[in-house]
């Protein structure tokens, strides 16, 4: 059968949008600095924070694809997910107490403190770049399954694939910066924590639905289990180094890959500067880790029930949650889960924006000198000014993804790829090598990245050993530079 999308439907729809944005701007308040705009002298409990990182490493690509990773395969993307726990216990233990032990402004201030400040700027700036890269898919990304859930419905069937997805981008946007803009960071991680739930209520509905369409709660696994697609751990050594689920690739290729995205990455980091105190850091950091583990695991069921409703069918991984929204979801559930591809737009979209500004306002406005010299009133004006500013450039990055060939996305979206390593290779020499100099440490990242290139570009190993290799070559060819200098000195 094929639903309909209703009034009730886009009654969900935009009462959703329009109370979180309601919401978002009185949890915020009124800010009295930058430093409460962007990290909240309001301190906030350590749980909202842990629920916050993990709505804003979702985006609706992740709502949508992850279940067709079990649809065509089975449950062994969850060892990576176990990686990522590791990695954020890494953080807790080894990056936390470093950002604490100075003045909480960037993650990138750290490295200032150790290295120098054209590392702190050029790691601020490698930030942007990705994370500009990065969200401008991420938001693009919701308007495509949203279109095709609209075309399901015959929704706007006078308009073209290009129009929807350029106002599926704009009001998403819009909706987005208004509670960023008026509540800062507090709006942000309430709003995210609303967003959480209310997308992996979605996921539970169509879980619910998926199971009542079977005889019987067993039977409805059946088909998947009948194939082995339970099956979580992947200890296989055939085609080792290309295969990124295999046990030990996905564990440690996923520890590393958290510790650069959740311990270099200010998206996150600023989520964590938002506690109380350094203990409320580490438990949020490892607490999101489990929470992901969770997450996960019911977005792969939805995948795993969706194989016995369509018993097999060939149908692309990207499009069969879609598909079954279309086709199965009734009347108000179905815009209650277009009101989650929302959340989990709205919840990255959000956070990218207002990390992206404090970054912009700490690391490089704060240290000309009219930042030295500017009221706290007034770099609260600059502020929101490149708050909105950043709104701007995300969505222009958004729009401009319409149209273009799909390679250009996915290098896109690959970009992390490129840098996490390098990043989380400056990190590491920055608290565990205590005689490296910035200038080898700049030298040894920007050859970490060209090894990247080489790397990605040119070989078939798996992506989950990318942040591996990229930290570990920035390492090496940081500590041969200092060395060489060190020799070359006659030290």
């Amino acid at each position: 059968m094929t639903t309909s999308f209703t009034l009730l439907d886009w009654f969900i729809v935009l009462l959703y949008v329009g109370g979180v944005t309601l919401f978002g701007i009185i949890k915020g308040g009124r800010q009295t600095s930058a430093k409460d705009y962007f990290l909240s002298e309001t301190k906030i409990r350590w749980w909202v924070v842990a629920f916050a990182v993990v709505a804003t490493e979702t985006s609706a690509l992740t709502f949508i694809s992850v279940p067709g990773l079990a649809y065509l395969g089975n449950l062994n993307f969850l060892q990576l997910a176990f990686g990522y726990l590791l990695g954020r216990i890494f953080i807790a233990i080894y990056f936390l107490p470093r950002y604490y032990a100075g003045e909480l402004t960037t993650a990138y201030a750290m490295i200032e403190r150790r290295f120098g400040t054209r590392l702190r700027k050029l790691t601020s700036l490698v930030f942007m770049v990705t994370r500009t890269l990065g969200d401008g898919v991420r938001l693009y990304a919701l308007a495509i399954p949203i279109t095709l859930i609209f075309r399901g419905y015959n929704l706007f069937s006078g308009s073209s694939d290009t129009e929807i997805y350029f106002w599926a981008i704009l009001l998403t946007s819009a909706a987005t910066v208004i509670y960023v803009q008026l509540g800062g960071v507090r709006a942000v991680i309430w709003t995210d924590v609303i967003q959480l739930f209310v997308y992996l209520f979605g996921a539970a509905v169509a879980i619910v639905i998926l199971i009542q369409h079977a005889p019987s709660f067993s039977a409805a696994f059946q088909p998947a289990m009948d194939k082995g697609k339970l099956a979580v751990f992947n200890f296989s050594t055939e085609n080792f180094f290309s295969s990124p689920y295999q046990f030990f690739l996905a564990v440690i290729g996923g520890a590393f890959l958290s510790a650069a995205s959740h311990g270099t990455d200010y998206l996150i980091v600023q989520r964590l500067f938002a506690t109380e105190n350094l203990k409320d850091s580490q438990r949020a950091i490892v607490a999101s880790g489990v929470l992901i583990i969770v997450q996960f695991a019911i977005f792969l069921c939805v995948g795993l029930l969706l194989y016995g409703f369509y018993q097999g069918a060939a149908i692309k991984g990207d499009e069969v949650f879609a598909r079954f929204i279309i086709e199965q979801v009734p009347s108000g559930f179905s815009g209650l889960i277009v009101a989650a591809l929302i959340a989990a737009a709205m919840s990255s979209h959000s956070g990218s924006v207002n990390s992206l500004a404090s970054s912009t306002v700490f690391d490089f406005y704060a240290s000309t000198t009219s930042g030295k010299a500017a009221s706290e009133a007034k770099k609260l004006k600059i502020a929101k000014a490149v708050s909105l500013a950043w709104a701007i450039v995300l969505t222009v990055s958004a729009l401009l993804f319409i149209g273009l060939g799909r390679s250009v996305v996915e290098v896109a979206l690959s970009i992390a790829s490129f840098t996490y390593g390098g990043l989380l290779g400056v990190f590491l020499l920055a608290v565990f090598f205590k005689s490296i100099d910035e200038t080898s440490v700049i030298i040894g990242f920007f050859i970490g990245i060209a090894v990247m290139i080489g790397v990605i570009t040119q070989t078939k190993i798996a992506w989950t050993l990318y942040t591996v290799i990229g930290s570990t070559a920035t390492i090496l060819f940081a500590v041969l530079a200092s060395r060489f200098q060190m020799r070359k000195a006659g030290i």
